[in-house]
C-alpha cells in the first residue's frame, strides 16, 4: 500500500473510464491524475508559505498542496508525490522553483497550518501532534513550533490551558 492509497479520495466512480472497469487502474492511488483543478488552498495557508508566491500558484504547486493537505504527513514525500503525479521529481522540484518554492517549504507551512487547526480546537500533547504532523522526532516539532511562533510549546500550553 502506497502513501497515496491511505489518504486520497479522487470521488471517482468506476463507470466513468473504461480502465477502471477492468481493474487496471486503483483509483486511489492515480486519483490526481483524474483530478480536473485541485481545490484552492485555505488563505492562512498560503499566509505562512514561505516564501511568500509573488503571482498565483501553479497548476503543480496546487496538487502538491492539496495531497499534503490531505495525505498522511508522516509517509508522503515528494519523490512519492512525483511518482503519483507521473513526473519525474527532478520536474516537480523545477515546477515548483518556477513558483518560487520548493517541496519542504510547502511541506512546512501544511504542518503548521495543521497545527494551528488543532490548537484551536483544543491543546494536545507535543508528541501526539508531533506524531500527527509526520514528525520522527519530537524535538524536531518543537523547534519548529518555536521558528513558527517564537514562543515554545510550554509556554503555549501554559496560555491554552
Amino acid at each position: 500500500m502506497s502513501a497515496f492509497d491511505l489518504s486520497i479520495d479522487s470521488g471517482f466512480t468506476a463507470g466513468q473510464n473504461s480502465e477502471w472497469l477492468n481493474g487496471s487502474l486503483n483509483p486511489k492511488q492515480f486519483a490526481l491524475r483524474y483530478r480536473d483543478q485541485p481545490p484552492e488552498p485555505p488563505s492562512e495557508l498560503l499566509k505562512t508559505l514561505e516564501p511568500k508566491p509573488e503571482r498565483k500558484l501553479s497548476f503543480t504547486t496546487l496538487k502538491v498542496v492539496d495531497t499534503l493537505l490531505r495525505g498522511d504527513l508522516a509517509r508522503l514525500r515528494s519523490d512519492t508525490l512525483a511518482d503519483a503525479m507521473r513526473i519525474s521529481p527532478t520536474t516537480l522540484r523545477r515546477r515548483l522553483s518556477r513558483d518560487g518554492t520548493n517541496y519542504q517549504a510547502i511541506l512546512d507551512a501544511v504542518r503548521r497550518y495543521h497545527c494551528e487547526q488543532q490548537l484551536a480546537i483544543n491543546w494536545v500533547p507535543g508528541k501526539c501532534i508531533a506524531w500527527d504532523l509526520g514528525y520522527a522526532e519530537v524535538n524536531s516539532f518543537y523547534r519548529a513550533f518555536r521558528r513558527w511562533t517564537g514562543a515554545n510549546y510550554s509556554e503555549m500550553k501554559l496560555l491554552l490551558i
